[in-house]
C-alpha cells in the first residue's frame, strides 16, 4: 500500500490570513454570484421534493424582502429572529438581514414558548421572520445597496443551548465567515476543488441535516457552500437513515456533514448502502461527537469516503479537524489544527499540557504567524463576565477555553476525551464516557449510548451506560451481561459499565448532542430517593 500524502507542515505554516476592513458575507456569497453572468441559471437551493432557486432569485428576493423589513423600521444594528426550516425563504432571510448590517438570530423551530421568549427579550430583537410571502414581498424594489460593514461587525447572534443556567448569547462578526473557509474546504477534501491542478474542479452538491438555525447547519453548511457559489439541498423533513440514504441519490450529493448519531443510525439501518444506492460521495464532514472506529471504518468500507471529524463551537467554530485528501485521518482521532488556527491542550493553569497527557482544549486568539484568528466570537452578548472567562490572558487575550477535553500526540492530532463536564471518576478512575459509548456501539445489537455515572457510596460513582438497541434486539439480563463483557475484553476492567439500562431513544440536543447531562441529573434524582 501506498504511504498517505502528508502535507499538514507546510500548509500550516504557510497559512496567512487575509481578512479586508470592510467585509459583509451576503456579499460574498450571494450578491457576488448574482452579478456574474449565467447568475439566472446558477442554482443555489434545491428544495428536495420542490423546485430549484438560482442565485439571482435568491438575490432579488433578498433585495426585496431588505426593502420590505426598512419600510417596517428595522436598522443597522439591530437583531432580527429567524424562525425558519432548511429551504429558499431561510436563505433569502438570512441574506437580507446580513446586507442590511442588522443582526440575524437564529431560532429553532423546535424551541417551546419559554426558549423563545427568553431569547427575544435577552437580545431585544425588533423583528421575527417566521414566513416569506414572497407574493407580498415582490411589491418592493428589487433593488438595494449593501450596507458597507466592518469585518469586525456583528453579523449573527446564536443562542449556545449551557448545560447550567440561562443560555448565553454567542455575537458572531462577518469576518467569522473567512475564519471558516480552511476548516471548511478541508473537511470537505477542497469541495470539488483541486489544490494542485484548478482545471480539475468538479461539480459539487452539498446537503446536510443540520438545522439551518445552528452553527452546524448556518456556518458548516448553507453559507460556505454559497460563498463557493455550489448548490445546497434543503430537506425539512424528519431524519430518517433511509431518507438521507434517498436525498444523497436523488440529488446527487457529492459533500455532505452527518453527525455521528446520525451515521451511527445509518450504519445500523442499512449496512452495505452501495447495493441498495447510486452514492458518488467525495467528502463526509462529521461533528458533534466523537465519531469512534466503527463509524469510521463503515464510512471507509461501505461509503467509500474517509470521514473527516471536525471539531468546534459557536464561538470559535471549524478549527480542528482532517482532510482526508491532505493529510492522514487516524481512526478515533478528532484530527488537528485546520490552518490559521493556533490549538493547543493547556492545564488549569494555562499551560500546554504534556503529549499524551488530556486537559481543555484551547484555541489561541493570535495564530502562528501571531496575527489575529479571524474566527473569534465578539463576545457574549451583554455578558462580558462570561466573556472574560472563557479566556487566559486580560481583555479577552490569550487561550480561549472550549471546555472541550482532548489529549494531543507527538504528530499534533487531538483525542477527544468529553466534555469537561461530562467526564467523572468511578473507583478512584477517570472516566471518559465516549470511549466507552464508541465501544458499546461497535456490537451488532446496539444502535446508541451514553455513559454517565451513577451514584455509588462505596466507590463514589458506578460507570452506568444508557443503551439504544437495534431492531431485532430485545432487553435481557443475558444480552446485559454479553454487552459488559464486550467492554471488558476491548477497554480497561474499570471502564465497563456496572449496569446497562435500555431506553427507546437518548435525549439530544437539536444540534444532535447526546444530553449526558439529563440522564447524570436523573441518575442522581433516582439515588436522593434511595
Amino acid at each position: 500500500m501506498k504511504p498517505q500524502i502528508d502535507n499538514y507542515a507546510a500548509l500550516h505554516q504557510g497559512f496567512r490570513w487575509q481578512v479586508p476592513k470592510h467585509f459583509n458575507i451576503a456579499d460574498v456569497c450571494s450578491r457576488r454570484w448574482a452579478a456574474k453572468y449565467g447568475a439566472d441559471s446558477r442554482t443555489a437551493i434545491v428544495e428536495h421534493g420542490g423546485e430549484k432557486f438560482s442565485y439571482a432569485q435568491l438575490q432579488q428576493c433578498a433585495n426585496q424582502l431588505s426593502n420590505a423589513l426598512v419600510a417596517k423600521g428595522v436598522k443597522r444594528g439591530d437583531r432580527v429572529a429567524i424562525v425558519l426550516p432548511q429551504g429558499f425563504a431561510c436563505a433569502v432571510a438570512y441574506i437580507s438581514i446580513f446586507q442590511m448590517g442588522a443582526v440575524a438570530m437564529p431560532l429553532s423551530k423546535l424551541f417551546g414558548e419559554d426558549a423563545v421568549s427568553f431569547r427575544m427579550k435577552d437580545s431585544g430583537a425588533v423583528a421575527v421572520i417566521d414566513h416569506v410571502d414572497f407574493d407580498a414581498i415582490a411589491a418592493f424594489s428589487a433593488e438595494f445597496a449593501c450596507v458597507k460593514t466592518l469585518a469586525d461587525d456583528a453579523a449573527l447572534l446564536i443562542y449556545t443551548s449551557g448545560t447550567t443556567g440561562d443560555p448565553k448569547g454567542a455575537l458572531i462578526p462577518h469576518r467569522a465567515m473567512i475564519g471558516n473557509l480552511t476548516g471548511f474546504v478541508c473537511s470537505q477534501n477542497w469541495f470539488g476543488f483541486d489544490p494542485v491542478d484548478s482545471s480539475k474542479e468538479s461539480e459539487a452538491t452539498f446537503w446536510s441535516p443540520a438545522d439551518w438555525a445552528w452553527t452546524g447547519g448556518l456556518m458548516d453548511a448553507l453559507l460556505p457552500s454559497l460563498y463557493f457559489g455550489r448548490p445546497i439541498v434543503a430537506y425539512s423533513g424528519r431524519f430518517s437513515p433511509e431518507a438521507a440514504f434517498e436525498i444523497l441519490e436523488q440529488h446527487k450529493v457529492t459533500h455532505t456533514f452527518l453527525f455521528p448519531t446520525a451515521l451511527k443510525a445509518m450504519m445500523k439501518a442499512v449496512p452495505h448502502p452501495r447495493s441498495q444506492y447510486q452514492i458518488g460521495l467525495q467528502a463526509i464532514m462529521s461533528a458533534g461527537e466523537a465519531v469512534g472506529d466503527a463509524v469510521f471504518a463503515y464510512c471507509q468500507n461501505e461509503l467509500g469516503v474517509t470521514v473527516n471529524e471536525m471539531f468546534g463551537q459557536t464561538e470559535i467554530n471549524y478549527v480542528v479537524g482532517n482532510c482526508a485528501r491532505l493529510w492522514p485521518a487516524r481512526a478515533g482521532s478528532m484530527g488537528r489544527a485546520y490552518p490559521g488556527h493556533r490549538v493547543a491542550v493547556i492545564d488549569d493553569a494555562g499551560k500546554p499540557c504534556a503529549v499524551g497527557v488530556a486537559g481543555d482544549v484551547a484555541v489561541h486568539c493570535l495564530d502562528v504567524q501571531g496575527k489575529p484568528d479571524p474566527i473569534f466570537f465578539l463576545g457574549y452578548w451583554n455578558n462580558p463576565a462570561a466573556t472574560a472567562k472563557k479566556y487566559t490572558g486580560k481583555n479577552n487575550s490569550g487561550w480561549c477555553r472550549t471546555g472541550d477535553m482532548a489529549s494531543m500526540d507527538a504528530d499534533g492530532y487531538l483525542w477527544y476525551q468529553g466534555r469537561s463536564d461530562d467526564m467523572f471518576k468511578a473507583a478512584g478512575y477517570r472516566i471518559g464516557p465516549s470511549e466507552v459509548e464508541n465501544c458499546l456501539v461497535k456490537h451488532p445489537s446496539v444502535v446508541n449510548a451514553a455513559v454517565v455515572p451513577k451514584p455509588d457510596a462505596e466507590r463514589g460513582a458506578l460507570v452506568k451506560a444508557y443503551v439504544v438497541l437495534a431492531a431485532g434486539y430485545s432487553p435481557s439480563e443475558a444480552l446485559v451481561a454479553e454487552l459488559q463483557l464486550h467492554v471488558r475484553g476491548k477497554l480497561a476492567p474499570y471502564e465497563y459499565p456496572k449496569e446497562i439500562e435500555f431506553i427507546d431513544s437518548l435525549p439530544m440536543t437539536t444540534t444532535g448532542k447526546v444530553q449526558r447531562r439529563v440522564l447524570k441529573l436523573q441518575e442522581e434524582a433516582r439515588a436522593a430517593k434511595n
